[in-house]
């Protein structure tokens, strides 16, 4: 259960989206196949405004703010299935707030570094961009 909140960490933001959205239109008359619909587009472009204005942006206000976005639903998401897991085989309450931390950690840090894969590198960072000394 972790492992899989762990690997979609960066898909925790759309897919809140999606169900908001696919809760939405059903509740307005869409029907189940209409809910369906407009949960997958909805979360699919939140997933894609939000790839491609981080990649696209140089202000790091910016960029800080839509990581958070999307880190900040992933690390809640860790902290409650973290939780859940410890409650299996930790008695103590402390020691689970604590293996749920951790994991919101872990899983919010996922999603901050996947989302920041997107980022196209700064000018003149890399390599050759260094002149050679006078000689």
């Amino acid at each position: 259960m972790l492992a899989s909140v762990h690997a979609g960490g960066l898909c925790t933001a759309p897919f809140f989206a999606a169900v908001t959205a696919g809760l939405a239109a059903y509740h307005t008359g869409a029907g189940v196949f209409g809910a369906i619909i407009v949960a997958f587009v909805a979360g699919a472009l939140v997933l894609v405004i939000g790839q491609t204005v981080f990649a696209s942006t140089r202000s790091p206000l910016v960029r800080t703010a839509i990581a958070l976005l999307f880190a900040a639903p992933a690390a809640v998401a860790g902290y409650h299935a973290t939780v859940a897991l410890a409650q299996i085989g930790v008695s103590a309450e402390g020691w689970r707030v604590a293996f749920g931390v951790i994991g919101a950690i872990l899983v919010g840090g996922t999603a901050w570094a996947r989302l920041t894969v997107f980022a196209p590198p700064e000018f003149g960072a890399g390599h050759g961009t260094h002149s050679s000394p006078a000689a």
